[in-house]
């Protein structure tokens, strides 16, 4: 009975051959997937013979009584395979594909968090090629748009971390017109847009604590804040951008408008096929799309990035709005003419 050090991983790698309905392993297949893992994790081999050795200590009655199966093809050669397709020795643990799904999971999530610190998912992949002797995927077959020179993504994961372990955090930021603030926040949520990462959370203020969100990429610097957490009882994040489109709530419109635009027949069916906003419907006789939204700054980018491909119909407020912009633009472009 073989009982060496490796016996378990072979009958983890065997195991996950016999239950493979797609591929045919034969006895040279077997010896082939079982050394490519411990070659790799142990530099070692095994021999055709500890091979039909394993398969009979699988099938032992007194073991696993494993419903192992030679099936003829190809002429002389046979291939295994449990006649249950429902049997695994590990009928307790991830099957094969729950783990082949899960190492997907967590490559997509390396690549897609974009965060610098990601040791730990790297340590959780290597426990899942040990445990189960499944090499991950090193084909770079899933690609996000991502600016990976982004500013702020260095605090992406301790930010994570604070807002887990409920760590008040004292934040210089910087904003869009240049001055600098030091506060002290309370970090409840983060989330991402269009490629920038936001942190929503209760800033601490002379006048009254009130609810911020600060872009990761205008963050100067940050500490940890010797103060005691602030729970959130404000905001259910569950709902809480149900009604916008971005992460910006704006206190000056707190109402869902009706927000209407026809848009060209050329691009309707993009607008369409891509939602702005999940209340989005439309109206295909007049390319016209219907949004119930509450106005804000990333809803005024998605409609100027459309150029003249779309016209505000409804509400009057804001088709005088784009109006507005549109004229105010036009303007730095004839004197620049002149």
């Amino acid at each position: 009975m073989p009982t060496n050090k490796n016996a378990q991983l072979r009958y983890r790698i065997l195991d996950r051959c016999f239950s493979d309905r797609y591929n045919k392993y034969d006895i040279d297949d077997l010896r082939a997937k079982v050394n490519e893992t411990l070659i790799d994790i142990s530099g070692t081999e095994v021999s055709i013979r500890q091979i039909r050795d394993d398969i009979k200590y699988m099938r032992d009655r007194l073991t696993y009584r494993a419903p192992i199966k030679a099936y003829p093809y190809d002429g002389r050669k046979c291939y295994y395979r449990y006649s249950d397709p429902c049997f695994s020795i590990f009928n307790s643990e991830l099957s094969e594909d729950e783990v082949l799904k899960l190492c997907a999971t967590i490559e997509i999530l390396k690549r897609y968090r974009g965060i610098p610190a990601h040791a730990w998912i790297e340590e959780v992949i290597s426990s899942l090629e040990y445990r189960f002797g499944i090499k991950a995927n090193t084909e770079n077959v899933v690609s996000f748009d991502q600016n990976e020179q982004l500013k702020g993504l260095e605090f992406l994961s301790e930010l994570i971390d604070c807002t887990i372990n409920r760590q008040p955090i004292r934040m210089l930021y910087r904003t869009f017109t240049g001055s600098e603030t030091l506060t002290v926040i309370h970090p409840y949520h983060l989330k991402q847009f269009n490629n920038r990462w936001f942190l929503i959370g209760l800033q601490e203020r002379e006048a009254g604590n009130c609810i911020t969100t600060r872009a990761l990429d205008r963050i100067v610097s940050y500490s940890r804040a010797d103060v005691p957490f602030i729970p959130n009882d404000i905001i259910d994040f569950n709902t809480h951008f149900k009604d916008i489109v971005g992460v910006t709530l704006h206190n000056e419109y707190p109402e869902v408008e009706n927000i209407v635009l026809r848009f060209s027949p050329e691009r309707f069916p993009y607008v369409v096929s891509k939602p702005i906003h999940h209340s989005q419907t439309a109206d295909e006789t007049e390319n016209i799309i219907t949004l119930r939204v509450r106005p804000n700054k990333e809803l005024e980018a998605i409609i100027f990035s459309y150029g003249n491909q779309v016209e505000v119909l409804h509400p009057q407020w804001i088709r005088q709005y784009i109006i507005n912009k549109i004229k105010a633009n036009l303007q730095i472009y004839s004197s620049c003419a002149e």
